[in-house]
């Protein structure tokens, strides 16, 4: 995989949209805070058409979440925050063909993955982070760390536990570890070739990550990254009484053998602080020191 472009950085005062390619809105009160946040830095807000629109799980039909994510491609925006993720946002790239619109931003995590993957096969970087509904929840220097980023400022290394092998410098490639591995084989994964894979996931038994796990290791996939930034795996504990392994020893099993550098326990994914990482840019992961580093913008 090669680096991806960074589309034109945020100015005060730029539009932005915001809209729901995925899961159909559950309550109002946190989405109308995270969007509060981003008037509070002097964007403009223009919230898309399908906010409220509900399709069984989704958030309106295919076709409704499918032009509203066109309108803010193709519409006069500086960037695309969704809503919430849930589930869907696959759907709504089969068969699909990105517009050839100016690159733009696009935020979101977990079920965002689909979209974040997809447009850097179109070599367009894009920015895993906090949605609407959670974005209020951040501590300050996660919501700071969102917004230098897409203000051109770097931000700073994140610090976890290092699983030793050394340094790698690959292309950052972060993701809800569940979406990405239902689109594996397809024309929505990027090469992962040179990639820094960073994943998170929530609510997973400890036996569905490691059949998820044992798919990559059978793929031969893990055999081309250049090292594995673990975030939170929130809920993903077996209930009480059920024999199972712990996640902290499914991750071990499955990934400890690979040699290469892996990093465990950094602060990204499902519940704050979810800070934001680029995708599509160059990365630093140490094993032994237990950091990811992201080259400046």
């Amino acid at each position: 995989m090669q680096p991806c472009q960074l589309p034109p950085f945020l100015q005060p005062g730029d539009d932005l949209w915001v809209t729901m390619p995925s899961g159909t809105l559950r309550e109002r009160q946190d989405f109308d805070q995270g969007v509060a946040v981003l008037r509070s830095h002097s964007y403009t807000i223009r919230l898309s058409p399908n906010i409220t629109a509900q399709w069984g799980y989704l958030a309106g039909t295919d076709t409704q979440r499918r032009q509203a994510l066109i309108e803010g491609l193709k519409g006069n925006y500086s960037g695309i925050f969704c809503g919430r993720g849930g589930y869907g946002g696959a759907r709504l790239l089969e068969d699909w063909q990105w517009p050839p619109t100016p690159t733009k931003w696009l935020v979101g995590f977990s079920d965002v993955t689909a979209l974040l993957w997809g447009l850097a096969t179109q070599g367009i970087a894009s920015v895993h982070g906090p949605v609407m509904t959670t974005l209020v929840q951040e501590p300050d220097w996660s919501q700071q760390r969102l917004f230098d980023w897409l203000s051109g400022r770097p931000i700073p290394a994140l610090t976890g536990k290092g699983w030793g092998q050394g340094k790698a410098t690959g292309i950052l490639l972060p993701g809800n570890l569940t979406v990405a591995t239902h689109i594996l084989g397809t024309s929505l994964c990027p090469k992962l070739d040179q990639v820094i894979l960073a994943l998170e996931d929530v609510g997973e038994a400890p036996y569905r990550l490691d059949r998820m796990l044992t798919q990559w290791r059978m793929s031969g996939v893990f055999k081309q990254v250049k090292g594995i930034a673990l975030g939170r795996f929130s809920d993903c504990e077996a209930p009480t009484g059920i024999p199972s392994l712990t996640v902290e020893e499914v991750l071990r099993d499955r990934l400890g053998d690979l040699g290469i550098p892996i990093v465990s326990g950094l602060p990204f994914g499902h519940g704050a602080p979810n800070a934001a990482l680029p995708v599509g840019v160059p990365a630093q992961l140490d094993g032994d020191q237990g950091t990811l580093a992201v080259g400046a913008p």
